[in-house]
């Protein structure tokens, strides 16, 4: 009997050990400890003293028929992502972490393994119902069954959800290495089942949903406009949820559609717009020499930011033939004069880009260290060799404008790939094709950049096309890949994981709206993303990060072209903004109106 006893303690004290390694918090971070506590009242970025009120009138091109932004259908409306919250987001002033929203607590055990969520009482949707589990069950299963193809590899190695009661949801994961999906679980928009119940939610559709945010939709105007007003009974204010304290400030939010960027900005300078992100170099060097900024009416700034600039750069649909041979990918780098670009076209604002990590610590440089070899070297029958012996640089220019040591590094190696110039043409040696492609573009603004370019790879006997259409045909080709090059821009944060798969992932390449527009298929590619997710610490996944980059670097899949690492934005000047900037975001959603200068500015506007 006495060793009955015994045993039976054990167990219990074991199990108790065991249960005792589950974490519960208000916050989780990828790595290490959240940077605020659990008592902290609000992040460091926003301002005390901001007021709430007002209306800004911002902008939009193109036109929209949806207002359900979770599926492949349909283009969505600017801004409907105000609508609805998640069971936790993040500050922009750390790397990873995610701290509760929706979510009161988080609870996870050491080794990752599933995650629970615990919901606020006092969440609830626009019409008054509360936000209960069945609503987080019924959002996961939807969108994993019939929402756009992100979700599915987003969140591929979640096996459940199970209501645990009505509170409380728990997500049990396939494996216990996918460290960061602890975290981009909370990043999971609820949506209301009720709402949804008798509706089809894989359709497009125009009716006005119920979402959980501090913004609902006001009135639209079918494709042309969108206005939102704050929602004074929003939970997330009533309970000063801190870290909502100090953000969505403005009372009223109105997106007008425009068919260009060109009109777009000239409404900008006349007063009907009060917010404008300029993109082009070229135009913020020479658009705004105008009396509103001269008087300080418009305030035009650079804000520096320490965010991850991705990788812009001309990308090749790998899936074409043509294309397919990393000699023929190489060749073309050369015809693109970046140097040249930067001088005449874009007033030398731009740096080059040289990484898919740009502008952060997981930026690749020089040669391979012993640790990142120890990711590389399983690989090394099936990787660029250059990967190991050499730098990655792009190919550089004197800016004359003159490339004939370049074209000729170009001709070469095209004809080792098989290509010869006949009669001005650059043909197949087997086939007999003709080497020509179409550059398909959603703007006419690039097109002064894409000309040069085709330009100098005629030199090289390639025949090229370039097609700007509207936005809703770009969208429709690139979900169906149906394109030869684009112009595309890969995003990263400074914590990646399962985006990856979604953006270089072999699986990927043959689903319709994923991002993986370039094709890859490579079995190293595959093997490194799925360390990566697997990264023990924030080291470790640096490592992996800076070999990932030199794979993708040298297979030659982008032409790379250029970065600025600060915010080119443009207002009318009736905003306050908190004394202390974020590090990672612009933090507009932290600024306010100030009415006494707002009065001061329409008077101005009205006398104009």
């Amino acid at each position: 009997m006495k060793i009955k006893l015994i045993l039976f303690l054990i167990v219990i004290a074991t199990s108790f050990n065991v249960y005792s390694k589950n974490r519960i918090s208000h916050g989780i971070a990828m790595h290490g400890e959240p940077k605020y506590n659990d008592n902290f009242l609000n992040v460091d970025y926003i301002d005390l003293n901001s007021l709430k009120g007002g209306a800004i009138v911002r902008s939009a091109i193109g036109s929209y028929d949806s207002f359900n932004p979770f599926i492949l259908k349909g283009t969505s409306a600017a801004g409907i992502g105000s609508l609805y919250e998640t069971l936790t987001t993040g500050s922009s002033d750390e790397a990873f972490t995610e701290y509760g929203l929706i979510a009161k607590t988080i609870e996870w055990p050491e080794d990752r393994s599933w995650v629970s969520y615990v919901i606020r009482e006092e969440a609830m949707w626009h019409d008054g119902k509360k936000i209960t589990a069945d609503d987080v069950v019924w959002t996961f299963n939807t969108l994993m069954e019939k929402g756009h193809p992100f979700y599915k590899y987003y969140y591929s190695d979640v096996s459940e959800v199970i209501k645990e009661s009505d509170k409380k949801v728990r997500f049990n994961f396939k494996t216990n290495t996918n460290k960061e999906l602890v975290l981009i679980i909370g990043q999971l928009p609820v949506l209301p089942k009720h709402y949804w119940k008798n509706k089809n939610f894989d359709e497009t559709s125009l009716e006005v949903p119920i979402g959980s945010g501090p913004y609902k939709i006001k009135q639209f105007d079918s494709g042309r406009s969108i206005t939102y007003e704050l929602n004074k009974d929003y939970w997330g204010f009533k309970s000063n949820n801190p870290i909502k304290v100090g953000k969505d400030n403005f009372g009223t939010i109105r997106y007008d559609y425009y068919k260009d960027r060109g009109i777009e900005r000239e409404a900008f300078k006349s007063g009907e717009i009060d917010f404008f992100s300029e993109n082009s170099s070229k135009e913020w060097a020479t658009s705004y020499d105008i009396s509103a900024v001269k008087k300080g009416l418009i305030k035009k700034e650079l804000i520096q930011h320490e965010n991850p600039q991705g990788m812009q750069g001309f990308a090749f649909n790998i899936r074409k033939e043509k294309f397919k041979d990393r000699r023929v990918r190489k060749a073309l780098s050369y015809a693109f004069d970046f140097e040249w670009s930067n001088k005449n076209l874009f007033f030398d604002a731009y740096k080059r880009t040289d990484s898919y990590f740009e502008n952060s610590e997981l930026a690749s440089s020089g040669l391979p260290s012993v640790e990142e070899l120890s990711f590389l070297n399983p690989y090394f029958d099936i990787l660029p060799k250059e990967i190991f012996t050499k730098n990655y640089k792009n190919p550089v220019t004197d800016g004359s404008g003159y490339m004939r040591e370049q074209l000729q590094e170009a001709s070469k190696l095209l004809k080792d790939a098989g290509w010869e110039l006949v009669e001005g043409n650059l043909i197949n040696s087997s086939t007999k094709e003709i080497f020509e492609f179409e550059i398909l573009l959603n703007s006419p603004a690039f097109e002064r950049i894409v000309f040069p370019f085709k330009d100098n790879l005629e030199k090289l006997g390639i025949r090229v096309e370039v097609r700007t259409i509207d936005t809703a045909q770009y969208q429709k080709r690139m979900e169906t890949f149906d394109f030869d090059m684009v112009v595309q821009t890969f995003s990263q944060s400074l914590s990646p994981g399962n985006e990856q798969r979604n953006f270089w992932g072999s699986n990927a390449a043959d689903t319709n709206g994923s991002r993986n527009v370039i094709g890859i298929k490579n079995y190293a590619i595959d093997g490194l993303i799925d360390s990566l997710i697997n990264a023990r610490d924030r080291e470790e996944l640096i490592t992996i990060t800076k070999a990932l980059d030199r794979v993708l670097l040298w297979n030659y899949y982008v032409i790379p072209q250029w970065h600025i690492s600060s915010y080119r934005v443009l207002y009318w000047d009736f905003f306050n903004q908190p004394p202390i900037k974020p590090k990672y975001s612009l933090g507009f959603d932290t600024w306010w109106i100030n009415q006494n200068k707002f009065k001061k500015i329409q008077s101005n506007r009205t006398a104009n």
